[in-house]
């Protein structure tokens, strides 16, 4: 592993997994992403990871014309590197998960490497009642449904969007299988190093969230990669800021925001995924860790820079 001087704060900070109901400080409309996005870059994060949601009803949503409308007003706001999903939500089709990437050109893009269950009905039942129709049938689903991700997609996104316009990934792993399929396009020489691998625990239908599990994906990790990667920790819920501390003493960077956890605390809602970012930064700086600037970020991570995009 790549040990970076500073740590890289990464804030995801409306996702595909959550609801409206959840939380009644979930961003939804774009002016809302605007605000949480730029929040969190206040706050200390140097990479805002970034999907799009339905203004109305708050359904995740490919349209790249509602990327469009917050993602300048980011970049008019904030020097930090913005991350397009290339996952998208629950059943989007790969067109449509890439559809604002091939608009917007970014420095980054999440890449998730593996199809995979990724369930989340056991929040169906904590809810008596719903803000909107789509919310309960959607996470049931996830019960019958997989995230698809095959090798030929994973392909197909590296070509069409990282060989076509310089885009660097964030690659999602949910499990040891998909760094050895990380290792596999690499091998192929169809990615440069640095590779950004987000090691991901906690998603019922990816590896757990014991400190062990954590341990086992950066052994496989250096086995696989050595110098050739830059570390990252994700993990979901309540799990969220003890694995990103541990994760930290150990080298790696770290993510959080509110496509992963709601919460800013043990049965506190967070108010905006600016409170978490500030959070893990007061953690990190208790430590004697340094946070790195977004520039700082884009050096470590070798992107094409902010000037390079089509936004």
């Amino acid at each position: 592993m790549k040990t970076s001087p500073k740590i890289i704060i990464t804030c995801a900070v409306t996702g595909s997994v959550h609801t409206p109901t959840m939380s009644p400080y979930l961003p939804v409309t774009p002016s809302e992403i605007v605000d949480a996005a730029v929040g969190a870059a206040e706050a200390g994060a140097s990479v805002i990871h970034l999907h799009a949601r339905d203004p109305e009803t708050g359904k995740p949503s490919p349209d790249a014309k509602l990327f469009m409308d917050f993602l300048p007003r980011i970049k008019q706001q904030t020097n930090a590197v913005m991350n397009i999903t290339t996952g998208g939500g629950l059943g989007m089709s790969l067109e449509q998960r890439l559809e604002a990437a091939h608009v917007a050109k970014p420095e980054l893009c999440s890449l998730n490497m593996g199809s995979m269950n990724f369930v989340l009905s056991q929040a169906a039942s904590k809810y008596p009642t719903w803000k909107h129709d789509w919310e309960k049938p959607y996470l049931e689903n996830t019960t019958k449904s997989i995230v698809s991700n095959t090798f030929e997609q994973i392909e197909r996104i590296i070509v069409e969007v990282g060989q076509a316009y310089g885009t660097k990934f964030e690659f999602e792993c949910y499990d040891v299988s998909h760094l050895y399929t990380l290792a596999h396009f690499l091998d192929r020489k169809l990615l440069t190093p640095p590779l950004f691998v987000q090691t991901i625990f906690g998603i019922l239908g990816g590896i757990g969230p014991e400190p062990e599990d954590m341990m086992h994906m950066r052994r496989t990790a250096d086995r696989l990669f050595g110098d050739n990667y830059l570390w990252s920790i994700l993990a979901a819920g309540k799990h969220q800021m003890g694995l990103c501390t541990m994760g930290a003493v150990m080298g790696g960077n770290v993510r959080v925001g509110m496509e992963d956890s709601l919460y800013a605390g043990k049965g506190a809602l967070a108010k905006s995924n600016a409170e978490q970012v500030a959070k893990i930064r007061r953690i990190l700086g208790e430590l004697s860790l340094d946070v790195a600037t977004p520039d700082e970020a884009r050096d470590l991570l070798q992107l094409k820079g902010g000037n390079e995009v089509a936004f």
